[in-house]
This record gives C-alpha cells, structure tokens and sequence, in this order.
C-alpha cells in the first residue's frame, strides 16, 4: 500500500476568514416608505383640513300635500221600483239621461235566458263609432306627455262611453224585442228629471253638511248594495237614482293646526288618487260640535265618481318648481339697500354709482344685486366707506350708506373660487329650497355651488 502525503492537502486548504456584511439599498423598500408617508400625511391632512363639498344646481320643484280621506256629499234622488220582479235596464250606470228616457221595465219572469245569453251576438260597432274612437286615439297619442299621465284617464272614459253607447243601443234593441214577444204587458218606467243614472246604494243618499260627524269617516264599516241587471226586486226596493247637479262637494276631517294653516284658503289644488287627477276646488272651512272640517266644492268631473262615496284626496299647498339647491348652500351676506335709481350706466356695460368725494360727484363701477319686482338694489358694503353719500344721477337727491341688511345667496364656484350669487327663495322643504331661475346675477341650470357653505370665504380658491 502506499503511503498518503498529509503535508501536501495540508497545503492545499484555504483559510475563510468572516468578513463584515456591507448593507446594500433596496429599491422596493424605500418606495413603500416613501409611499406610506405619503398616504399618512394625505390622510392626516383630509382629516383635520375643512372638507369642501360641490352641488350641481338642477331644476326641480318642492310639492307639499296632505292626504285626507274624503266624503262626498251631492244632489241624489232615489228611485223605488213600482212593482216586483225582475228588473231590465235599459241605460247603463253612470250614462247621463235626459228627461223621459227609458230606465227599466218590470217583468214576472227573467227575459234574458242563459242560453239567450250564451248565445248573444258580440258588440258591433257603427262606421261613425269606429272613426271617432280612431279620431281620439290618434289625438291621444299626438298629444300625450309623460308629466301630464291624467290624459290616460280622460282618454279611457272617452272611449268607454263610446263603447257603452254601442252597447246600450244593441242591449235596448233586444230588450225591446223581448218585451214585444212577451204576451203579458210589461210597463216600462221612464225618468222624469235629467241626471245621471246609478245603480249603487248606500244610505246616505240623503246626508249633507249637517249629518257631519267623526264616524262619517270611517271607512271599516262601510257597505253598500249594487243592483244588476235581471236582479230581482221588491215594489218599493231602491232600483236606481239619479244625480241631478253636476256640482259636489268632498268633505274632509281637520286638525286644529290644519285649520289654522287653511285658514284664509278660499280656493286650493287637489289631486283625487282614484283617477290621479288634479282639480281645483273651492274651499272652506266648517265647524261643527267642537270638529273642524275642510269643504272642498267641485262643479265638474263629478260623473267619474258618481258610484264612489268616499275619495282619498290631497291638498296640494305647494308646487313650486325653479332651480333647487339645498339649504346648506345658503349664507346671508350683509348689503347696502338703495333705490334702483342711483345706478347710473356709462356705454355699454359699465354701470355704477355716483359718490360724493371732496364736493364732487365721483363715479364708481359696482356689481348692484337686484331681486325681481324690486325697486331697490343691493350694493357690496366692501366697496364703501361706512358714511359714503351716493348722488342720485340728475337730481340733488342723496342717499347716506349706513345700515345695511341680510341678502340670501350662494356661493358659486364655476370659476374655480367661491363667487357670491344672490338666491329669491320661492319654497322650501326640510332640506331643499326653491329658488328663483334667471336672477340677473344669480344662479343657473348646471351651475356648480359650495353645498357646505359655512366652510368656505367670499373668493376663496377652491378646488373641485
């Protein structure tokens, strides 16, 4: 075996010796530091910096209304049946008649089998009947706006009297032809006053402003009976009645605020939710056994609630529409008040004010607010002394600049700083106003607002 030579690996092995680590930057981290800080102090800064908020000014309206269930009170006069039987109409209800129409007849027995009406001819509709219907739908749909929807209901009840109509005249012609079939004399009654026939009965036919009570108003235990045709009848049972006013009255129950608000309404805008329509009615407040009660009186429209006692009905007390800005956008700004008649305007555009300086008339250009249907107009106490004397143009006549008084506005930041526009307020809500569109001066459709305006000073920069 041979020999291993230890001396010569000994040689041959490197001494490691441990060296310090040199720290080398990373990129990565420093941008995550530097990014950090930065959303720190952004956050920290939108914290404890005033928040600036911007409202785009849109047109709008404010509707204030109450609802209030309604009973209707009208001229009725109830009809009983002469004899007993079974009865046959000849009008439909709600059809307007004229004095000595036929209304019913009176037979022992059913005249309308049910195979007579199985087998009863569908409605035909004359040429003329025809035309008028396509007349009126070809108008409808011309005309028809979405912000005006009550035009369904007028056009529904146009062609539903046309469609009635038809009916009546083929329903009277085989009722006619029945009757002559039959051997015994059926009598047939005719009306004796003009009116609107219904066949709807309910008791209170008969009430008035003095049947007024709370319980009149409670709709739980209403009922009411409806009399159709072939319906069988005892003499004396009420077998319709007629309407014979076209004007009516809604009666409403009033809270003693309500009654205090109304009081001084002699006329106010309703909408009855049945149809969605809006009326004006006369109005007029009446006291009865401690209660107050709202008298709305009407004079058209009554045939569309002819078979209705009870309505829910709103008082609309406020419509308004303009521009709507909500109320924290208003500030007062406290302006000099003097008559439209101390403006004096050079060329153009240039309009000011003549003040006395020195014993001498100097002219000043200024930005004069002014509110619709005013004499007067508002002038920037920042551009006066307190004391100044302003010339009427043409005249010795002067004006001392004193006292000055609040004037609403808004500041509008379209420009990029905060600018003072004048508002007339028209109406308001628990968060909105209603404010005048077209000031001169004042705000427009679109034009953008300071909504927190407290947070903010006249010119100041603001950045949206």
């Amino acid at each position: 075996m041979g020999s291993v030579d230890l001396k010569g690996q000994q040689s041959k092995v490197t001494t490691i010796q441990k060296r310090k680590n040199r720290w080398e930057m990373n990129i990565g981290i420093l941008l995550f530091v530097v990014i950090l800080i930065y959303l720190v102090v952004t956050v920290f800064m939108y914290t404890t910096s005033k928040q600036v908020f911007v409202y785009e000014v849109r047109r709008g309206s404010i509707v204030k209304d109450n609802s209030y269930t309604g009973f209707i009170v009208r001229e009725e006069t109830v009809v009983a049946a002469q004899d007993s039987g079974y009865v046959s109409y000849f009008q439909n209800e709600n059809a307007k008649i004229r004095t000595g129409s036929d209304i019913y007849a009176i037979s022992g027995q059913k005249l309308e089998t049910k195979e007579d009406a199985a087998n009863e001819p569908s409605l035909v509709l004359s040429e003329e009947q025809r035309q008028s219907i396509l007349r009126r739908t070809q108008n409808f749909y011309e005309n028809f706006e979405a912000d005006k929807f009550s035009t369904v209901y007028s056009f529904k009840n146009d062609v539903d009297s046309i469609l009635q109509n038809a009916s009546k005249q083929a329903k009277n012609a085989k009722l006619n032809e029945m009757i002559a079939k039959n051997a015994s004399s059926i009598p047939i009654s005719k009306s004796t006053r003009d009116g609107i026939i219904v066949m709807t009965f309910d008791g209170y036919e008969d009430a008035n402003e003095e049947s007024l009570c709370p319980e009149i108003f409670e709709r739980s235990g209403y009922e009411s009976r409806h009399v159709t045709n072939q319906a069988s009848v005892r003499q004396g049972d009420p077998v319709y009645k007629l309407i014979t006013d076209d004007d009516w009255k809604v009666y409403i129950q009033l809270s003693q605020e309500a009654a205090l608000e109304l009081s001084g309404t002699s006329a106010v805008k309703t909408r009855i939710n049945k149809e969605n329509e809006t009326i004006w009615a006369d109005f007029s407040i009446v006291e009865k056994s401690g209660a107050c009660y709202g008298c709305l009186s009407y004079d058209n429209s009554m045939i569309r609630y002819a078979k209705d006692r009870y309505v829910t009905v709103e008082l609309i007390l406020t419509d308004q529409s303009g521009l709507k800005i909500p109320k924290s956008s208003v500030v007062e700004k406290p302006f000099y008040v003097v008559g439209a008649n101390y403006l004096e305007t050079i060329g153009a555009y240039n309009q000011g004010v003549l003040v006395q300086k020195g014993g001498e008339a100097v002219f000043e250009s200024v930005e004069a607010f002014a509110l619709p249907d005013d004499e007067h107009v508002y002038l920037d106490p920042s551009r006066f002394e307190e004391g100044s004397v302003l010339i009427k143009p043409g005249s010795t006549e002067t004006c001392t600049l004193t006292e000055t008084v609040p004037l609403s506005g808004a500041y509008c930041v379209n420009k990029g700083y905060a600018v003072f526009k004048p508002v007339q307020i028209l109406c308001e809500n628990d968060d909105y106003y209603i404010v005048q569109e077209g000031m001169p001066h004042g705000l427009n459709n679109y034009d953008h607002i300071v909504q927190n305006a407290d947070a903010v000073e006249e010119d100041e920069v603001i950045f949206q």
